[in-house]
């Protein structure tokens, strides 16, 4: 993160992204958050909008200058699928309860809004800072929370920002696409 300019509930970004081929108007998820290229700079500078509904909710109106953010590219049609469906249209944030080092990998838990539990299943998927994952468990918390846990490869850990994370720190998550449909499709058509 080269800066952040706060105007109100808006902030103005600016990255530095390594890729010097990006486009004005290119989408770019940052953390997991869809943001579109306002303006750009030699070497792979870019500035991003984050508008007051992204910013209430998601965990970028909490970042800072010199925090690494995990950057993703939009994949083309022609593109393999490398993970799940995931649109960069975060649905709200879940808190980091532990990280525990297990064989090698790192075991997360991570409390999420009853709203977004249950699109959790056991072995589905979900996006955390834009990483698409596989849960391995989902249980309810006393407090109606729901309570996930996911195992991070040593891979994963390092190449992305969740190794600069720790208890009780505010992650994205985007819940499964289908799932969110397929709830909606049920659902009966209000009478006209």
């Amino acid at each position: 993160m080269i800066s952040i300019t706060q105007r109100g509930q808006t902030r103005v970004l600016v990255l530095q992204t390594g890729w010097d081929d990006l486009a004005l108007g290119e989408s770019v998820a940052v953390n997991g958050v869809c943001l579109t290229v306002t303006d750009l700079a030699t070497g792979g500078e870019a500035t991003f909008f984050v508008s007051p509904e992204t910013t209430a909710r998601t965990s970028l109106g909490r970042i800072a200058v010199g925090g690494s953010v995990n950057l993703e590219r939009a994949v083309r049609l022609e593109t393999r699928l490398s993970g799940h469906l995931v649109q960069g249209h975060v649905d709200g944030t879940a808190q980091l309860i532990a990280a525990t080092p297990e064989d090698g990998a790192f075991r997360l838990e991570l409390a999420l809004p009853a709203e977004l539990g249950r699109y959790c299943v056991q072995k589905g998927s979900i996006a955390l800072d834009g990483i698409s994952l596989t849960l391995n468990s989902v249980s309810a918390a006393a407090d109606g929370k729901t309570i996930i846990g996911i195992t991070i490869i040593p891979h994963t850990w390092n190449h992305t920002n969740l190794h600069a994370t720790g208890p009780g720190d505010e992650i994205n998550v985007e819940v499964d696409m289908i799932a969110k449909y397929v709830e909606r499709l049920c659902q009966p058509y209000p009478k006209p």
